[in-house]
């Protein structure tokens, strides 16, 4: 990950024992950046796939496959919370 900005996941703040507030401090910190990912069922989940090799994302943290309006299309979503520095 490149050294000008950190993330936190939506399931980091989910699984961490800490108090409410220093969760808002975190989130009140960051700018939400959301992903999206469209096209046929085999390249979204390989593009996920890729994604946690290079160690940017873990699979469980998108949304599972939804289905567009054109067929053999699919999408997932995954929202992070980005820190500039």
């Amino acid at each position: 990950m490149p050294k000008n900005f950190s993330s936190i996941s939506g399931d980091d703040l989910q699984n961490t024992s800490i108090d409410n507030s220093v969760v808002e401090n975190l989130v009140a910190n960051r700018e939400q950046l959301k992903h999206l990912l469209i096209g046929s069922p085999r390249i979204v989940r390989s593009t996920i796939h890729r994604l946690h090799g290079l160690g940017y994302v873990a699979v469980r943290d998108w949304s599972p496959l939804q289905p567009t309006t054109n067929p053999n299309q699919v999408m997932s979503i995954l929202v992070r919370y980005v820190l500039v520095k």
